[in-house]
């Protein structure tokens, strides 16, 4: 609620002489009919009348406040926006092959820190639509291209090892991806692909997946993760006696192949990026959000509705009740 023309409040300045009128014309009163002996017209106390003869001034009072309200034109505006987004369209793809085991991103692993970091990126973007390609030795889309950011992070918290033969096809991956991308209209179309792994699996080579999506005008950014050298990795061992199953950490040489990586990124327009722990992850992801801005054009308007005229009605009703009690119970005799 707002007053168009709040000047009009000014009107409330009248009050002053109006009480300075009443109060002088009560000190100056004079009786209109004149008694040789107070005894004809003494009362046991003051009539009702006589100590409600201030109510039409109240009234009168009431009534400028009203009509200043009335005529500074209160309103209800309901503000609305229209926007117009040249929005982006993102594929990420991550590897849920059985290295991302690896517990090198202490204290969870691989997998699990980046599915924490992709729902943090996620929850920053707006108006893009986002889709998610997982793959081990094959790939599949998770969920495809979407502005239902909840669904698309429901999908991101089901992904767990042993869904998908084990292997890493990586230019299976990005084909994968790319397809989905193909008949976009955005104005700009990524794929972010998440690895620690170099590829041994599927029937499409990295380069060429690459190729084939820099002929599309997709920018691909790709992401190793990882530490270079020994890394712990979990293997679960089962007791021949008891048949209990027992997690035993050992070191294994972490295998990530950077250089078919980087030439990959480079060939799209993109950039190879390279997370050791979970806050170099966390910083790369916050890098591509940074260079893959939608731009948003809004234009807002607002419709308002007039509110005065309740408040003009309430004022001439008080002005007629007040002109009726001056004329008929609180009638003064010249």
């Amino acid at each position: 609620m707002e007053l168009k023309d709040p000047w009009a409040l000014l009107l409330i300045a009248l009050w002053a002489p109006m009480i300075w009128v009443h109060v002088r014309r009560e000190r100056r009163a004079r009786p209109a009919i004149r008694f040789p002996d107070l005894a004809l017209v003494r009362a046991p106390g003051r009539p009702l009348r006589v100590r409600l003869r201030h109510v039409t001034v109240a009234l009168r009072l009431l009534a400028v406040a009203l009509l200043a309200i009335a005529l500074a034109r209160p309103r209800k505006g309901r503000a609305q926006e229209e926007v117009l987004t040249e929005g982006v369209d993102i594929m990420l793809v991550l590897d849920v092959s059985t290295s991302m085991k690896a517990l090198d991103f202490k204290p969870n692993n691989r997998l699990f820190v980046a599915k924490e970091t992709i729902k943090s990126f996620i929850a920053k973007r707006q108006h893009d639509r986002i889709g998610l390609v997982v793959f081990a030795a094959r790939s599949y889309t998770k969920c495809p291209l979407t502005l239902d950011y909840g669904v698309l992070t429901q999908f991101i918290d089901d992904i767990d090892f042993g869904g998908i033969e084990d292997g890493t096809a990586i230019g299976t991956a990005v084909a994968t991806a790319a397809n989905r991308l193909l008949g976009s209209t955005a104005r700009s179309k990524v794929i972010v692909l998440c690895t620690d792994g170099a590829n041994n699996r599927g029937d499409i080579a990295p380069k060429t997946a690459a190729a084939a999506a820099a002929e599309m005008g997709i920018k691909l950014y790709t992401i190793g993760v990882g530490r270079e050298g020994q890394v712990p990795y979990p293997f679960e061992v089962r007791n021949p006696w008891s048949g209990q199953v027992q997690t035993r950490v050992e070191m294994i040489e972490s295998d990530l192949d950077e250089r078919t990586l980087a030439e990959m990124a480079q060939s799209c327009n993109g950039k190879y990026f390279r997370a050791q722990n979970a806050e170099e992850l966390k910083e790369i992801y916050d890098q591509i959000d940074k260079m893959e801005k939608t731009e948003i054009k809004s234009m807002s308007y607002t419709t308002y509705h007039e509110r005065f005229f309740p408040w003009l009605t309430a004022g001439a009703l008080v002005v007629l009740v007040e002109m009726l009690l001056a004329h008929t119970v609180f009638r003064r005799i010249p």
